[in-house]
């Protein structure tokens, strides 16, 4: 199978060097579970689409400092190519900011929450157990980082995961796109790093209990199988 990852942003560059760019990590993540993946990077934050839509298998968006109501030249396309995605019934995985662009443009919401920022490790559980839920769970923990979050949800849309942070945390749309706040690419020394990094917008007590949070097991083998069970269906 052959993935394209729509690549919405860069990893910072003082991180770089020791984690790769967001590509890298998605491919770490799945090609540990199948290792005969194929990965294509198109830069769609500088507006690099497939020449044909079908010249990969799926469709992976990945997360981005930007938000989804920025006045960015390039997200409006990026909505147009999700709405094409849908309305040609392609396999698509949103992580974060992935997540949260089809909802929006498919017509739900996205907007800051007032819960604020939320870091470290999260826990999520599950409120239905689809097919391509291999080894199911009633609840799972994943890295975090961010404070939009889907207010509204599209039509045809199903919450799979959700927790009283984030009510709409993994949503199934339609049969064909599967999106999720949580970042399962995220290592938790990537997480420490960044949230180190982040250090003045979280101020030092959001800070030190994300980091604390560290200590908790994440899921994210799990949800990787999740992804390739839903893509393959």
């Amino acid at each position: 199978m052959k993935i394209g990852v729509l690549k919405t942003d860069d990893v910072r560059p003082q991180l770089v060097g020791e984690f790769g760019e967001y590509p890298d990590m998605f491919a770490a993540l799945l090609q540990r579970e199948e290792p005969s993946l194929e990965f294509v990077t198109y830069e769609v934050q500088h507006g690099h689409y497939p020449a044909d839509i079908d010249e990969v298998d799926a469709y992976l968006i990945t997360g981005s400092k930007t938000g989804v109501y920025d006045d960015k030249p390039w997200i409006a396309p990026l909505m147009d190519f999700v709405r094409e995605l849908r309305r040609r019934e392609k396999p698509t995985l949103g992580i974060c900011f992935g997540h949260q662009l089809i909802a929006h443009a498919l017509g739900g919401e996205t907007r800051k929450s007032e819960k604020g920022w939320g870091i470290g490790v999260h826990s999520y559980e599950v409120q239905e157990t689809p097919v391509w839920m291999v080894e199911p769970q009633e609840n799972f923990s994943l890295l975090v980082s961010h404070q939009d979050q889907v207010m509204a949800l599209p039509p045809d849309t199903r919450v799979i995961a959700s927790s009283d942070f984030c009510p709409f945390a993994m949503l199934q749309v339609g049969e064909h796109m599967l999106t999720m706040q949580a970042h399962p690419e995220f290592t938790k020394t990537y997480s420490h790093s960044l949230m180190e990094l982040r250090r003045e917008a979280f101020g030092e007590e959001m800070l030190e209990k994300g980091k604390d949070s560290l200590q908790n097991d994440i899921h994210a083998s799990a949800v990787a199988r999740w992804m390739l069970a839903f893509l393959r269906r």
